[in-house]
């Protein structure tokens, strides 16, 4: 995983007013719950005291409380009550569950993975997508790598073959190109732009990216690190993809279709087609990506790249860039 770096992890519905929810995150077994004002808390799923899940225990005035033995613990981690001491005592410093700087935006609630710090950069998502908007969510889980799953969707060659009957239709086999752009502000907010320029193959040879004219048209695809992408369907329709990490083979898929109509009706029917269209698509994907070998992607791991590898190359080299704690270039 790279470090410090907000990673959106569960949608806000999942997440209710007067129950905890456990779930596996980074490798690590979390518990995310509500306080009286909404405020959501993300902290280690583990009681410092017996080692017992918290996520099974209940909220007690803005504290979660262990089933074990009750005691109880605030937004900030540190134990408020020992019931075995009185109410009275002063519980032990020590009793201490580890917490991660939360927050909650677009419909997603991120953590900071890294050193706590006193301010925090702006969280990672798409300017283009405003209030206009409104989304329909598929939530599919892969036995691979997030890594593995974001580069399925910067992968412009697999188009005609594994989307044959659906998005990849038309044979456009040859691919030019593509055209990838990073627009970095080390260390955050590191967004990466493609334009694809895929065609039916007659003979000619495909265009290197330095060929290609620079583009006039906004991005077709983007990706911002470390872990949320948009596909620019059309200024009415968007697709949006936060690719939770659960841990070094696993990853949670949250699959968003946004459009812009609010009409009750048609509303529901244009999110129930988005969702199922978005979810025949993917299935495509997982099918194909759950069986890459190994299931973390990085630079050196003995693949043959090809020139239309260009955004996967790109996507693994900031990567590093990052994970090494190196300014990446602009």
């Amino acid at each position: 995983m790279i470090r410090n770096q907000w990673y959106a992890i569960l949608e806000s519905n999942e997440v209710k007013q007067k129950k905890p929810i456990g779930v596996t995150r980074m490798g690590e077994k979390l518990v995310a719950w509500r306080d009286s004002a909404g405020k959501v808390t993300v902290m280690a799923d583990k009681c410092p005291h017996r080692g017992v899940a918290l996520s099974i225990g209940e909220i007690r005035t803005d504290c979660v409380q262990c089933p074990f033995h009750g005691f109880e613990f605030d937004t900030s981690g540190a134990c408020t009550l020992v019931p075995a001491n009185g109410k009275n005592a002063q519980p032990p410093k020590a009793l201490k569950v580890q917490n991660y700087a939360t927050q909650e935006a677009n419909g997603l609630i991120y953590i900071w993975w890294g050193e706590q710090r006193e301010s925090y950069p702006a969280l990672p998502f798409f300017e283009s997508i405003d209030e206009k908007f409104v989304y329909s969510t598929v939530r599919d889980h892969w036995a691979t790598h997030y890594s593995r799953a974001i580069e399925n969707q910067l992968d412009v060659v697999h188009l005609p073959f594994v989307h044959r009957t659906t998005i990849g239709a038309g044979n456009k086999t040859l691919v030019h190109g593509p055209l990838v752009r990073v627009k970095s502000h080390y260390p955050q907010d590191n967004l990466l732009e493609l334009w694809v320029s895929n065609e039916v193959d007659t003979g000619q040879t495909p265009l290197k990216p330095s060929q290609l004219p620079e583009p006039t048209r906004r991005p077709f695809l983007q990706f911002r690190y470390p872990n949320v992408w948009h596909n620019w369907i059309s200024d009415t329709v968007r697709v949006m993809v936060a690719f939770a990490p659960i841990d070094d083979e696993n990853t949670l898929m949250y699959l968003r279709y946004y459009h812009t109509i609010k009409t009750p009706i048609l509303r529901q029917i244009t999110g129930a087609i988005g969702k199922i269209a978005n979810l025949v698509i993917e299935r495509q994907d997982k099918r194909v990506v759950i069986t890459q070998q190994p299931k973390r992607a990085d630079l050196d791991i003995g693949e043959v790249l090809i020139q239309g590898d260009g955004p996967i190359i790109t996507y693994r080299k900031v990567r590093r860039a990052l994970i090494e704690g190196k300014e990446t270039e602009k």
